[in-house]
This record gives C-alpha cells, sequence and structure tokens, in this order.
C-alpha cells in the first residue's frame, strides 16, 4: 500500500470539499474572504485526514466522514485565526503568510473565527444526507465536548493563565490534552462514529489520537525552539516570547524526542485489534519526525 499517496488523495478530497463551501455564498463585507483566507491556507490537514482514515480502518466510506472532517478543520482553523490575536499569542505568520488580523484587522479575524466555528457545525450537519441521524448527533456531540470549555478553549484559558509562570509536566499535559489533544481525539473518534464503531472501537481510536496528540504537541515545542522559520511557516521562538513552559523547557530535547518515539508506539499499540490499522501507524511516525 502506497500510504503517501493515500494521504495525497484524502488531502486533494478535503481540500476540494473545502473550497466548495462558501462559493454560493453571497458576499458580507469581505467575511467569507476572511475566513477563506486563514481556511485554504493549506497546512497539514492532520484533523481530517485522521476521520476519513479511522473512517476507512473501522470498515466505513470515508467520503460519508467528510462533512465530520471538514467540520474538525474549520475549528482547527478558526482557534488558529484567534490564537495569533494580539490578545492571545500576537504573532505575525502563519502557514508561510501574515496571519488573518495583519490582513484583515483585528474585528474582522475575530469575526472570521466565529463565523468557522459555527459553519463547522452545519457542515457537520450535512453528515445527516447519507448517514443514520444518531451517528450524526454522536459525532455533533463529540466535536462540541472537544471544542469547547472542557476542551480545546478550557485548554486555551489554561495556557493564558500560565504565562509567566512554571507548570509542573502533569499540569502542562493536562493543558495540552485539552488545548490540543482534544480536537485531535475528536476527529479521529468522528471517523469511527461515522462508520458505525462500536464504544470498545471508540476507545481505541481515543486513546490512539490522544498518545498521537501528545507527541505532535511535544515535537512542537521541540520545533518552536530547533526549527526553521521558513520550513515551519510561522515564527519561532513565541513560547520563550511569552514566558510558556513547555515539554522543551521541563525535559530538554533528548527526553522529548524519547517521548515522542514511546507515545509513538503507544498510540500504535492502541489499534492493535484494527486489522487496517497500516496507513494511521505510519501517519504516527510521519508526524513523530515532521520538521514542520
Amino acid at each position: 500500500m502506497d500510504y503517501r499517496k493515500q494521504l495525497d488523495e484524502d488531502v486533494a478530497l478535503i481540500e476540494v470539499r473545502l473550497k466548495e463551501r462558501f462559493r454560493a455564498c453571497e458576499p458580507m463585507a469581505g467575511l467569507y474572504d476572511a475566513m477563506e483566507y486563514s481556511l485554504l491556507a493549506g497546512g497539514k490537514r492532520v484533523r481530517p485526514v485522521l476521520t476519513l482514515e479511522v473512517c476507512r480502518m473501522c470498515g466505513g466510506d470515508p467520503v460519508q466522514a467528510l462533512p465530520f472532517a471538514c467540520a474538525a478543520e474549520m475549528i482547527h482553523t478558526y482557534s488558529l485565526i484567534h490564537d495569533d490575536l494580539p490578545c492571545m499569542d500576537d504573532d505575525d505568520l502563519r502557514r508561510g503568510r501574515p496571519t488573518n488580523h495583519k490582513v484583515f484587522g483585528e474585528a474582522m479575524a475575530v469575526l472570521a473565527g466565529d463565523g468557522l466555528l459555527t459553519a463547522a457545525f452545519e457542515t457537520a450537519l450535512e453528515g445527516g444526507e447519507c448517514l443514520p441521524a444518531e451517528r450524526v448527533t454522536a459525532a455533533c456531540a463529540c466535536l462540541a465536548r472537544a471544542a469547547g470549555a472542557r476542551g480545546m478553549v478550557g485548554g486555551q484559558a489554561l495556557d493564558m493563565a500560565a504565562e509567566g509562570r512554571s507548570l509542573r509536566q502533569q499540569e502542562l499535559e493536562r493543558l495540552q490534552a485539552l488545548k490540543t489533544g482534544a480536537l485531535i481525539a475528536a476527529a479521529a473518534e468522528m471517523g469511527c462514529i461515522a462508520a458505525g464503531g462500536d464504544e470498545l472501537e471508540r476507545a481505541a481510536v481515543r486513546r490512539y489520537a490522544q498518545k498521537l496528540g501528545l507527541a505532535f504537541q511535544i515535537r512542537d515545542d521541540m520545533l518552536d525552539v530547533v526549527g526553521d522559520e521558513q520550513t515551519l511557516g510561522k515564527s519561532i521562538g513565541s513560547d520563550s516570547a511569552n514566558e510558556k513552559t513547555t515539554f522543551y523547557t521541563l525535559k530538554g530535547l533528548d527526553a522529548c524526542r524519547e517521548l515522542v518515539e514511546t507515545l509513538t508506539r503507544e498510540a500504535e499499540e492502541a489499534l492493535s485489534t484494527f486489522e487496517e490499522r497500516g496507513f494511521l501507524c505510519w501517519l504516527a511516525d510521519q508526524l513523530a519526525g515532521r520538521e514542520k
């Protein structure tokens, strides 16, 4: 199996659907331009790919999971727009381009994020065109939990509160499990839901994605120090500038590298009961060694 080709095909499918999403919408004082500026700026598309490939692994049709996949990417994009704002991390560069508020102004950037958040649930509900209503309801509930105060938004609040003070590893792991890991886990679990997976399968997929998400964040912390700004497409050193505790500051580069490897193996082991887990294990390995 050519997993790289499979990844490219998934990303192409996602890109087409995202580009079509707002095409028929009437102009709204530049709002859709601001939304699409960030939504269509590229990126790894890890979350929607997880949705499609978990659905495939669980015996479902990935195309039927596409609304959930696109919804996850919209929420991720909205979080990046808001995260870059001056009142948050105050970043000027994202995916190799000026951040949303640098192009459209702070007020429009806030509205673009709001627009993508609400459009995400409208998009997810389109899954009802080909899936049973109970699966759509379960997927939307899963996504809402991961995106809100019990998930990503709560993690961002903890992240802001932690600026300028030292965190213990347990505190940092909880913060990142919410800020980064919750949406990654929901994206994967929605793929299982779309395929009609049972509770045991959903739990195994969550474990995989939670381990993957933590490894992803630790690798991010490493790249913020040793990465190349041109390759990353965003500013480096922002964590240090904002006086944030990271896994790098707690453990150092070598220990972080070992932890990423351990978490990646644990992620792969979580899928041991699935026969068609090859792609997701390959993806975990690819993310563990990424340079951007």
